[in-house]
């Protein structure tokens, strides 16, 4: 059984339509795939329609958050959520409130580049998303299509990077609150590519023993971006701390160049995942 965890489409930053992503992975030779957009549900009900048979479709989303420290600035985190009620009145509002914060960012990282003579749009940045979670990676395009850079990776290596002048820094949900409401929500949350150096800075072991003390149930172990120390290091870690791991590709479309499936779940550790979760069902056969 092949399993992949963490996939995103169109409705926030991916290039795939819900529908395309599903395609994708039945060509990938997926069992199972989990939709996992940013801090929006809003493709949940598209892929239980569109879900070929053979397929199961786990319901997740990627919450936005910060870990805080007892000294330095809080550090960027990501919590992936599985499985949780969608109608949970305070997750719900979390995560609108995470989408707006989005959108008003994304404007002034637009506003400031078109001040510095960028040709982009943010009028057009926002009819492109057809209604998705705006983010960066709809920036990076629009930088791509005005010929201000020649692919999205170097729009992030430059005029998009958190130490470009350009960047602003989201109000992001302090993890171990995020990872309360999920849990209240009758979710399972996992910690999203821990040990991935190439996006900045990461927590230390003790923050993720935080985590755990706070309801955590699981840790992202095989992406793309952890090296094989990392793998090993936090496979031991989630023994120690008694939470499940995960493998999952980080799937974008084209706007990365990770293939879906380049990373799977063990089946025992998804079916642990799948006991664990009380607020929504897979859809399945």
């Amino acid at each position: 059984m092949r399993i992949d965890l963490h996939t995103h489409s169109a409705v926030s930053d991916g290039t795939d339509t819900p529908a395309e992503l599903l395609a994708a992975a039945v060509a990938a030779g997926l069992d199972v795939v989990a939709l996992t957009d940013h801090d929006t549900t809003d493709g949940w009900d598209v892929v239980r329609a569109a879900r070929p048979t053979g397929l199961t479709v786990v319901p997740g989303m990627e919450l936005s958050c910060r870990w805080f420290p007892a000294e330095g600035a809080p550090i960027s985190v990501h919590l992936l959520a599985y499985l949780f009620d969608p109608l949970a009145p305070e997750l719900a509002a979390e995560r609108a409130r995470l989408r707006a914060e989005r959108l008003t960012r994304g404007e002034r990282i637009v506003t400031a580049l078109v001040a510095d003579g960028y040709r982009v749009s943010w009028a057009d940045i926002v009819e492109r998303s057809a209604g998705g979670v705006v983010g960066r990676p709809h920036v990076a395009r629009a930088l791509v299509a005005a010929g201000v850079v020649a692919s999205i990776d170097e729009a992030f290596a430059g005029p998009l990077h958190h130490t470009s002048p350009y960047y602003v820094a989201k109000a992001d949900t302090d993890v171990l609150d995020g990872i309360a409401l999920v849990r209240a929500a009758g979710g399972v949350p996992v910690f999203a590519h821990g040990l991935a150096r190439a996006r900045g800075r990461v927590v230390g072991d003790d923050a993720m023993a935080a985590m755990a003390a706070a309801g955590l149930l699981g840790l992202e172990v095989d992406h793309p971006d952890h090296v094989d120390a990392d793998r090993v290091h936090l496979r031991g870690l989630a023994a120690d701390l008694g939470l499940l791991t995960t493998g999952s590709s980080d799937y974008h479309g084209t706007n990365k160049r990770t293939p879906i499936g380049a990373c799977t779940t063990d089946p025992a550790q998804f079916e642990r995942l799948l006991a664990a979760g009380t607020g929504s069902a897979p859809f399945a056969d």
